[in-house]
């Protein structure tokens, strides 16, 4: 492990829990916001010493340590591998873009809205940095209270049904996750994540950790068919409620699989794991096929998030190289182009008050702009050959039919019905019947900030890849060692230029794969 001086991770983690602290003391409203958007900046700023992330080394970096309450085994732990680095550097960015599209979006209780965000940032990236198992709990349960409030408070007419359903569900899963936390400390002596994977467990143990754990994960993904708490959940949450839950809480569901599952309770893993590709066969195909008749925006590319997230899960439980390569490519590229489409929804419900796509069509002739982003993302979502989402899909392929072409033909229409359900949702926004779209003005300045810097990472990691694959290819390979120790058939690797161990600046513009 390499253990730093400089407190960063924590300083990333509590940076905007601290500004929450100051907004009761601003009155102004458009300060407020002003407040926020300058926290959000300059906590991008404050994330670029993370560059210095080592490409070649396959441990945690920025290590914090120190004994929190020795008397109960608590150790203050924190640090960051490839994985949780680009899910940070992903949370990290949205706050600033949540706050530019919730601009105008938000008229009332502004100050609490903001103090809901900054709070709801600072649990996600510590969930994703926490290598003590209590610590990381805290944080899981601490994200929870800012996305109801989110949904509760400054959602639609039927926010309460939304927040009470979303809070029931994660609330059962966190249970259940807790019990886990504590069997691993009664047999293993430790909340320290990584000394817990360095032992090997009873598979009976490992059996019943393993269903507690995956329970709670698959709820937070969702997987079919803990699924329904998230549509309702999207329509109702405000615009970026909706990318938090989309980009972010969503991740932390596979995220847990990759940290907790696999290394901890790897003979349990190997043990499920067809009922797990079942089941995320089964997302993959209920969500394309719902989503192919939504008439609500939102509620369809929450039914696509569904069915993306399968994807995820099934690049996991395939344990090669390359599915694991796939499903954090999909979870990356995800939280980009989910994201930003429910950004680009929610421009539009600005203009007409409806989500329904019906109320929102024709605008290819009135909004060139919007429609350009729009077709961008919905291409992206689709996976078009050129965008980031083509990447993670195709490496989640490879890898399915190297292992078992039987289950990579059975998500071969899942594929389809992407491409059905956002081709469709382009067409009639392009060129239907217009709606008054005549009387809409196109984006604004505030809205291109925002939009922009998502279209730059679509075509970056859709066109040279080789960077992002770099960061977690040593992490992935950790985690692929223990659910199988064995020595692995020759693969190509990706290729490490000889400059990499400088950090990622190093290799921001090498060539690709």
């Amino acid at each position: 492990m390499s253990q730093t001086t400089v407190p960063i991770l924590s300083i990333l983690t509590y940076f905007p829990l601290a500004a929450c602290f100051v907004l009761p003391f601003i009155r102004n409203e458009k300060s407020v916001r002003v407040f926020s958007l300058l926290v959000g900046i300059a906590e991008v700023l404050l994330a670029l010493p993370l560059f210095q992330f080592s490409l070649m080394t396959p441990g945690y970096q920025f290590v914090e340590k120190v004994a929190w309450m020795p008397q109960w085994g608590l150790t203050y732990y924190m640090g960051m591998d490839g994985i949780s680095l680009l899910m940070v550097l992903l949370t990290i960015l949205l706050l600033p873009l949540c706050v530019l599209c919730s601009w105008t979006y938000i008229s009332k209780r502004v100050k609490e809205f903001h103090f809901s965000l900054l709070l709801m940032t600072s649990a996600c990236i510590g969930v994703f940095l926490a290598l003590d198992l209590v610590l990381f709990y805290i944080f899981w349960e601490a994200m929870l209270v800012p996305m109801f409030l989110l949904i509760a408070v400054w959602g639609g007419p039927e926010r309460r049904y939304a927040s009470v359903k979303f809070f029931l569900y994660t609330l059962a899963g966190s249970t259940l996750l807790l019990v886990a936390i504590i069997a691993f400390y009664k047999v293993g002596g430790t909340f320290s994540i990584p000394d817990l994977t360095e032992q090997t467990f009873p598979f009976r143990f490992q059996f019943w950790v393993f269903l507690a754990m995956a329970l709670a994960f698959a709820i937070k993904v969702p997987m079919f068919p803990f699924h329904t708490w998230l549509p309702a959940a999207h329509v109702e949450a405000p615009t970026a409620g909706s990318v938090l839950l989309a980009s972010i809480l969503l991740k932390m569901g596979a995220y847990g699989f990759l940290r907790f599952c696999l290394p901890l309770t790897p003979d349990a893993s190997v043990y499920f794991a067809p009922m797990m590709i079942a089941i995320s066969v089964a997302s993959i195909l209920y969500g394309g096929f719902v989503a192919l008749g939504q008439k609500d925006m939102k509620k369809l590319i929450a039914y696509s998030s569904v069915a993306h997230m399968g994807f995820v899960t099934l690049g996991i439980f395939i344990f090669s190289l390359r599915g694991f390569q796939g499903a954090l490519m999909v979870m990356l590229n995800h939280g980009i182009t989910t994201g930003a489409l429910f950004m680009l929804v929610g421009a539009i419900y600005e203009r007409s008050h409806s989500r329904e796509i019906a109320n929102n069509m024709g605008l290819g002739k009135y909004l060139p702009a919007y429609m350009f982003f729009f077709g961008l993302f919905a291409l992206s979502s689709l996976g078009f050959p050129g965008t980031n989402s083509f990447v993670g899909e195709l490496l989640v392929l490879i890898g399915v039919f190297k292992a078992n072409p039987w289950v990579g033909a059975a998500i071969i229409p899942g594929v389809m019905l992407g491409a059905a359900y956002m081709l469709r949702l382009g067409q009639k926004l392009a060129w239907g019947e217009p709606t008054g779209a005549n009387a809409w003005k196109d984006l604004n300045l505030r809205e291109w900030s925002y939009l922009v810097p998502l279209a730059i990472l679509v075509f970056y990691i859709g066109l040279a890849p080789g960077l992002t694959l770099r960061v977690l290819d040593p992490s992935l390979n950790r985690v692929l060692d223990r659910i199988a120790p064995k020595p692995k058939p020759a693969i190509v690797e990706t290729a490490v230029l000889p400059n990499t161990q400088k950090g990622i600046v190093a290799g921001l513009f090498s060539s690709s794969r």
